[in-house]
């Protein structure tokens, strides 16, 4: 049989989708000897003590058995911690991105489509194109504020089975507010996914419209808090859709260790509070700190991270000079027109903070 580089591409043109050869796979940077300022990840450890309480369970876990396919405990600290009531139900996925991946599989199809707005989460749209589903995006404003009239009439022409809003906004920072939100799921017939995956960080918290929305569902997730290598995303839902969701979800598909590991860190969760609390602060001074260079323009944050726009070179050179003073941020221009020229920065701890206004105020002339 034939083993040559020009067999193989062809079989792989017979087999694979169209649709799929014509993506680019999801890069994440290398980071290498860097501070890491891309992912929207929170940079503080545990205490040595809770560390030390951690891996004295993790001894005594069997990872020879199947992990519990209902992960019922860390369902219950869930509820705990999020203030979830008995009547509503947990689905836990893989990460959100497994929970939009559900959701899309559950919901959508070839008739009905995902819609988002943009820029927001690149998940939405991918996921949509990876499962041969149609997607639609409305712009935001340039402020990144909802243009709701637009929304609403994309949602009365394309009629989507499944609407993504997320409160706060990736990349932006921003929300859009409980007003808008209730007009959207009002004035839709499909399924409306609130993601608040940056829960921690805003005073936002919308899981009350559950009480009033049969076609709503909740998306939160435990990787922003500090907790982003267990890939533990949540959604609160309705019986009826958890139910079908289910059926979608792989069976096991939450490890034993991340089980393990998450009901520990949410018996812990006054540590995760006192570090989100702290980059809450560090976020007010971060946003003061950039708004002092003349050559930035910086947006308000409900999350924990910062958006900013070169006014006057290209973001690509500013990402560029900025990682070989060892900063690594995300570079979000080519990604969509309202983000031209922008970088996405994490916001961290005071030391990678003064680090990073240190090499931008070496790269930035002063006023």
């Amino acid at each position: 049989m034939p083993n040559n580089q020009e067999s193989i591409s062809n079989r792989v043109d017979a087999l694979i989708r169209p649709e799929i050869r014509g993506l680019s796979a999801y890069k994440v940077q290398a980071a290498e000897n860097l501070i890491k300022l891309d992912t929207m990840e929170n940079p503080y450890h545990w205490p040595q003590g809770m560390v030390e309480e951690w891996l004295t369970i993790l001894q005594n876990v069997e990872l020879n058995r199947y992990p519990s396919p209902e992960a019922e405990e860390l369902k219950q600290q869930l509820r705990r911690v999020m203030g979830v009531q008995d009547h509503y139900q947990l689905v836990l996925g893989n990460g959100s991105d497994e929970l939009i991946q559900i959701i899309a599989m559950a919901v959508a199809g070839t008739k009905r489509g995902i819609l988002a707005v943009e820029p927001s989460f690149v998940m939405y749209r991918l996921i949509a194109q990876v499962l041969g589903i149609p997607y639609a995006g409305v712009d935001l404003t340039e402020d990144f504020e909802l243009d709701l009239e637009a929304l609403l009439s994309k949602i009365e022409t394309e009629n989507p089975a499944v609407v993504f809003l997320a409160q706060p906004n990736n990349p932006t920072g921003n929300l859009f507010g409980e007003e808008k939100v209730r007009r959207v799921i009002e004035n839709c017939s499909g399924l409306v996914v609130l993601d608040e995956a940056y829960l921690a960080f805003t005073e936002s918290d919308l899981l009350h419209l559950l009480d009033d929305y049969d076609n709503l569902v909740i998306m939160r997730t435990l990787s922003k808090v500090g907790l982003a290598g267990l890939r533990l995303g949540v959604l609160i839902a309705q019986q009826e859709w958890s139910e079908q969701f289910n059926k979608v979800r792989l069976p096991y598909n939450i490890s034993v260790l991340s089980q393990v590991s998450a009901v520990f860190a949410l018996q812990h969760y006054d540590v995760l509070s006192q570090q989100t609390d702290l980059l809450r602060k560090h976020r007010s001074d971060l946003f003061k700190a950039l708004t002092q260079f003349e050559q930035l323009k910086v947006w308000p944050s409900e999350a924990n991270f910062l958006l900013i726009r070169a006014k006057q070179q290209s973001a690509a050179e500013l990402h560029s000079q900025l990682k070989e003073h060892g900063i690594l941020v995300k570079l979000l221009d080519g990604v969509h027109p309202l983000l031209e020229n922008c970088l996405r920065i994490n916001v961290s701890s005071e030391s990678e903070n003064a680090a990073l206004l240190s090499a931008l105020g070496k790269l930035l002339p002063a006023k």
